[in-house]
């Protein structure tokens, strides 16, 4: 647990942890946390975004287009088919008064809070045994950023340059250094020399 008003770097989950996570939480029905942590890891918006999400957006879509929060920039993202069949399942379970409801209302009847959502994480780690160590809400969409550059071909310029623009950074050296891979490369470096 971080002290009180500390900083703490979000470490990234791998996404096929995030996948397990995933059927682990739909499994013990509950779905608006499965729901969550799909759609955190297979858009990587930030949890600001995903928290305003609303049924109408993403249910039978293909694709959707939002305007991110943080940067104002207008974003597409195409939902997967089997995304897709994950949503529907979690709204059949759900079942939310309307289609304009927000996808992820407490029991309260309001949105989740981040805090909620970081502290649910913390849980999910201890119960499911997540080999993760700072784990939070930001940690999902490292794992969607990870994914995506491991996908695309590990040490390419092109998949850096692809994720930068996907996430909306103002460099392809931020993106390095978000993903963890400048750090990696560092380690490498000092793996070289030899004794």
């Amino acid at each position: 647990m971080s002290k009180k008003y500390s900083r703490t770097t979000s470490d990234v989950l791998e996404f096929s942890e995030a996948i397990n996570l995933i059927h682990k939480l739909e499994k013990a029905e509950e779905w608006k946390m499965s729901l969550f942590v799909a759609v955190s890891i297979f858009f990587g918006l930030r949890v600001s975004d995903t928290l305003s999400l609303t049924w109408e957006q993403i249910l039978g879509k293909d694709e959707i287009v939002i305007s991110e929060k943080k940067t104002k920039k207008i974003r597409k993202i195409r939902i997967n088919t089997q995304l897709s069949a994950h949503i529907l399942n979690c709204y059949e379970h759900i079942k939310p008064n309307k289609l304009s409801d927000p996808i992820l209302i407490s029991q309260k009847g309001t949105v989740f809070s981040v805090q909620r959502l970081n502290v649910l994480l913390k849980e999910w780690k201890v119960k499911y045994k997540l080999n993760v160590k700072n784990f939070s809400c930001h940690s999902l969409r490292k794992s969607f950023s990870r994914e995506i550059f491991d996908k695309s071909g590990q040490n390419s310029e092109m998949a850096l340059v692809m994720l930068s623009e996907i996430l909306n950074h103002s460099s392809v050296k931020l993106t390095k250094i978000y993903i963890g891979l400048r750090q990696e490369e560092i380690d490498d470096a000092y793996d070289l020399l030899k004794f």
